[in-house]
């Protein structure tokens, strides 16, 4: 529909063109040909000719292209700001109208002669040009974006505002290229109302990168299990919609889950932003072994501030408080769960905390142990599927991160490994049809992967929905860099943190 609709557009502007240079004494081999006749409006309308160059620019270009085709009609004595509009909207129907009207004259510069633009007019095209080169800046430079959660605390803590580079990765095309302007799929005000039309969804593109992903960067993405929501504020990605669906209440049936709760489907690019650690780039081997991320059989690389919970046990003596929130940054109050008793009468606390606050308590006369909380509860994480993968968050895997070229085999061991890469990500047909397993229609032993595969973790590994829980991150759901910290407050601006780089 988006390719047709492309199509639609780019014939309607040609032949609304063709049919004014006509009008205007252009001969008609030259008001004919593609991109030529933009060279034949410029000489016209006595635009510098640097505007003709500038709009062969991918995507600048194309704002540039509507804004010739302004100043063209103009000199047909169209000069209102309904004839502007909808030469911006619709000039695939509005050029054409123009084109073939017998009311439609060429006047030139004589046009322009006797037109002065009315002052509210200079300010609507302000805030045209303003809102044009804002959503330009924010669609292919760089983005604001704010740390909602605590996963990557305290690498980012809750409220500091970033600036999104998205120039290294390459930018991407918008998918969905018609939706309401800086914000991002929902509109202001009201949490369940998409932002966007998804009449107009073009293929997946991005501009050339300056490098690829290297592993450790902080890097924002969609988030890859938030194509479908539970479209209600108490759930949406805090409560994704396939972890309700696999729940006990709905055990896989979808039918009940919609008929209870309001279900979106939401387009790649208008997925919530999610911001981690990419810990796994494409062939990596990842796995977590007592809690400890290694990666390619080496320990991992462990941020300065990255926080895990610790089982701290001590003689009886309590913990001094003041040492413990002054020195040690952590809250003991009750409403945090940073700080918690987990045994009264063995005298120990689990404690969330990075590794150097947990050598600092160490050093305390009533501590007699400080080690690793690990967390073995399976059956919650990716791939879901215990039989073969009796996985927990603290002790996960190994398993290796899909890259473009790897071939996979399909069969019941490995399949939930790949099924949704395959079928989601990948935009094919899967089913098991007598033991076998049916790839588009065909039966199939192995896929060959098509795109790249990231794997995420946050800095503050039990607080983060990560990887552990919905698998590999599509080259497709890449956002940006995470470049700089511009703001940050909590209660007060946080002074100290102000244009920090991201590390």
């Amino acid at each position: 529909m988006g390719f047709i609709c492309l199509i639609v557009f780019w014939l309607g502007w040609h032949i609304g063109i063709y049919s004014l240079l006509k009008k205007a004494g252009v001969d008609a081999t030259k008001a004919m040909l593609p991109i030529y006749n933009t060279w034949e409006v410029v000489k016209l309308c006595q635009i510098s000719k640097i505007w003709f160059w500038i709009q062969l620019i991918p995507i600048l270009g194309q704002f540039v292209s509507l804004w010739i085709s302004i100043i063209f009609v103009m000199h047909f004595k169209k000069v209102n700001l309904l004839q502007h509009t909808l030469t911006v909207l619709v000039p695939f129907i509005y050029l054409p109208y123009l084109g073939f009207s017998k009311e439609t004259k060429w006047y030139g510069a004589e046009a322009l002669v006797h037109y002065h633009k009315p002052a509210s007019r200079e300010w609507i095209d302000a805030a045209v040009f303003a809102v044009v080169a804002a959503t330009l800046i924010r669609t292919f430079i760089f983005e604001a974006y704010v740390i909602p959660t605590e996963s990557m605390e305290k690498t980012l803590l809750v409220n500091d505002f970033l600036f999104v580079d998205k120039i290294t990765y390459g930018a991407r095309i918008p998918q969905t290229p018609i939706s309401f302007p800086f914000v991002h799929n929902t509109l202001p005000g009201a949490p369940t109302t998409p932002s966007y039309v998804k009449w107009i969804q073009l293929d997946y593109n991005r501009l050339p990168k300056v490098r690829e992903i290297n592993r450790n960067d902080v890097v924002v993405f969609n988030f890859p299990a938030g194509d479908t929501i539970i479209n209600d504020p108490d759930y949406g990605s805090k409560n994704p919609y396939y972890d309700v669906l696999r729940s006990p209440e709905f055990n896989g049936d979808r039918e009940k889950l919609k008929a209870q709760f309001p279900i979106l489907v939401h387009p790649i690019d208008k997925t919530d932003n999610y911001i981690k650690r990419c810990v796994g780039i494409p062939g990596d081997i990842i796995q977590v072994k007592e809690s400890h991320l290694w990666v390619n059989g080496q320990p991992a690389y462990v941020a300065n501030n990255a926080q895990t919970e610790y089982v701290v046990v001590t003689n009886g003596k309590p913990l001094p408080e003041d040492f413990i929130e002054d020195s040690l940054g952590i809250s003991i109050s009750e409403a945090t769960s940073d700080f918690r008793v987990f045994d009264s009468k063995a005298n120990t606390y689990l404690i969330n905390m990075t590794a150097g606050a947990a050598e600092s308590l160490k050093k305390l006369s009533q501590v007699i142990s400080v080690t690793s909380f690990v967390e073995n509860t399976v059956g919650y994480t990716f791939p879901n599927d215990v039989l073969h993968f009796p996985f927990s968050v603290d002790n996960f895997g190994p398993i290796r991160i899909p890259k473009k070229g790897d071939v996979v085999n399909l069969n019941d061991s490995t399949i939930e490994l790949y099924r949704r890469l395959i079928t989601n990500y990948e935009h094919n047909t899967l089913v098991k049809v007598n033991d076998q397993y049916v790839l588009n229609g065909q039966p199939a032993n192995t896929y060959i992967v098509k795109q790249n595969y990231y794997w995420m973790m946050g800095d503050n590994r039990h607080r983060s929905q990560d990887s552990r829980y919905w698998g590999y991150v599509p080259e497709t759901h890449i956002v940006g860099r995470a470049a700089v910290i511009w703001f940050s407050y909590n209660k007060s601006i946080r002074w100290n943190r102000l244009f920090n780089r991201i590390k």
